[in-house]
């Protein structure tokens, strides 16, 4: 249950980062790690000649930079990642991150962090991969350690494997706080909501970031929810939560607009949100060309489309304009019947389709092949 395991490995929250100013007491840099200048500049100038930060961005970041009396440790730490394969943009970007990591020892702090990511079963190359794009899974100056941290996301995501896929995607939810971020919002959908744990799961494990968002907007997109008319009951009501997650009330707004203008109610729109939510993604501009596209050339009946509403999640120009090709000249040679069902024809998987609209026309009509 997924209660019994946040519970589990209930994690106390993290400490607030401390951020103090670089200082210096010494001459020069130099790769022996000697004491600092005295000059306020030294620091700029140590990012600058080390990582090849810019002036305004070595500016910037000196100023969160720790207090150190030589650049010993900067220079084990900046060492130690380029061993590990991260130098250059990649290098920069992640101490631009944590500023502080210049501070940090490295068989300490470092070393055993890139341990436990290999120990996971990440190769050297996902490592890389990872932390360049989501420094903050190892950068992280958290009380709460990797090692529990990932036992306790893997629990939540079910497996060591879908937790690794998330990460390569997605991996700054890593970061969240389980016993004051996540656990919250779990009990939120399961008791107040009546979702059910496992229902919750399978969006947890397609959407992690989902579950790390702010208590106060989930509370928001459960009332935005029931405002439009989706019940707490509905099976797709989880799912239609992940969805306007990620779409404002202006985008909302603007396709029932859309639709309205094509001849949808309200009531309508309602009706295809609870079934295929995830059209509500598509851009105004995409979903107004894919309507345009449907009713004026296709000559579908934009009730039909409401009725049929998987066409709308459809790629317009890798699948539905060259299958209307296929319809087109299957209708030149009087092989298209008023029986067959344009959104079954739209929708069918890949193979279907070419076993059923295709092959059986591969001597007489090879030229359809070339719409695929």
């Amino acid at each position: 249950m997924l209660r019994s395991l946040v519970r589990c490995h209930a994690l106390p929250p993290s400490t607030q980062l401390r951020r103090v100013l670089f200082f210096s007491t010494g001459t020069s840099v130099s790769s022996s790690g000697v004491t600092a200048s005295p000059d306020p500049h030294f620091i700029v100038e140590y990012l600058m000649n080390t990582c090849g930060f810019s002036a305004d961005d070595a500016s910037k970041v000196s100023k969160f930079c720790p207090r150190i009396k030589s650049t010993e440790k900067a220079d084990a730490v900046l060492g130690f990642f380029r061993s590990q394969g991260l130098d250059g943009a990649n290098l920069r970007r992640i101490i631009a991150c944590k500023p502080g990591l210049l501070g940090w020892d490295v068989e300490t702090n470092l070393a055993p962090k890139f341990k436990i990511l290999r120990d996971m079963g990440l190769s050297g190359s996902d490592i890389i991969d990872i932390i360049r794009r989501h420094p903050i899974v190892i950068v992280s100056n958290s009380k709460i350690p990797l090692l529990l941290r990932f036992k306790v996301w893997e629990s939540l995501l079910g497996s060591k494997e879908i937790l690794l896929k998330n990460l390569r995607r997605c991996g700054w939810f890593f970061s969240s706080n389980i016993e004051n971020v996540v656990r919250p919002k779990l009990n939120f959908l399961r008791d107040e909501c009546g979702i059910p744990e496992d229902r919750i799961s399978l969006v947890i494990k397609s959407h992690p970031c989902f579950i790390v968002q702010n208590p106060e907007s989930l509370r928001a997109l459960v009332d935005r929810a029931e405002g439009i008319g989706i019940p707490r009951e509905s099976k797709m009501f989880l799912w239609i939560l992940d969805v306007l997650h990620g779409v404002s009330r202006e985008k909302f707004e603007a396709h029932v607009k859309i639709m309205n203008r094509f001849g949808w109610s309200n009531s309508d729109f309602v009706t295809v949100v609870k079934k295929h939510p995830t059209f509500l993604c598509l851009s105004t501009e995409v979903l107004q060309r894919k309507m345009e596209f449907l009713v004026k050339d296709v000559g579908m009946a934009p009730l039909d489309i409401a009725k049929k509403a998987v066409v709308l999640r459809l790629g317009l120009e890798k699948r539905l304009i060259p299958r209307f090709h296929v319809m087109e000249i299957l209708k030149s040679e009087g092989l298209w019947t008023s029986q067959m069902m344009l959104s079954t024809f739209f929708s069918s998987p890949g193979p279907k389709f070419l076993q059923k609209y295709v092959l059986p026309y591969k001597d007489k009509l090879p030229k359809l092949h070339d719409f695929l």
